[in-house]
This record gives structure tokens, sequence and C-alpha cells, in this order.
């Protein structure tokens, strides 16, 4: 079995680009933003029923599963 990501979807737009994947190995869904004005990371382990909603609205998805803890940086730099 191929052990990379399968991409499932992607787009950009004001700098920001969201990218939904399917992890064949683990079965896992996630949902990548990565951010350049800000140069950050946020990846996101989604559940396949709830995978639309959020790589359309990421942000608000992190927020409303607990995943944007304003006391905990919940984002990583990107790769130089």
């Amino acid at each position: 079995m191929n052990a990379f990501p399968r991409e499932l979807d992607s787009r950009t737009a004001d700098g920001i680009t969201v990218t939904l994947s399917w992890h064949p190995t683990t079965d896992r869904i996630t949902v990548l933003v990565a951010n350049e004005a800000d140069d950050e990371l946020l990846e996101l382990e989604v559940e396949p029923a709830e995978a639309l909603d959020a790589f359309n609205h990421p942000y608000a998805y992190a927020e409303f599963r607990g995943s944007l803890d304003p006391t905990e940086d919940a984002s990583l730099p990107l790769a130089a």
C-alpha cells in the first residue's frame, strides 16, 4: 500500500492554501492549512463525515473542535 498521503482537494486564496488529504496506511483524513502571511501551518485530523466542513472552514472547525486553544500555539512554522 502507498504510504504517501493522497490529496483529495486543495485551494489557495489570499496566501492561504488548504489541502484535504487521505492517509491510506492509517486511514486518517487531515486538513492542512498553510498561511504564508503568518508563516504558519495548521494540521487537523478530521472525521470522514466532517471532512468537507473542515476543508471549507478550517479555522471555524478547529475552534469548534477545540483545536485552537488561545493559551497554546496550535500552529507550526512553515519550513524554509
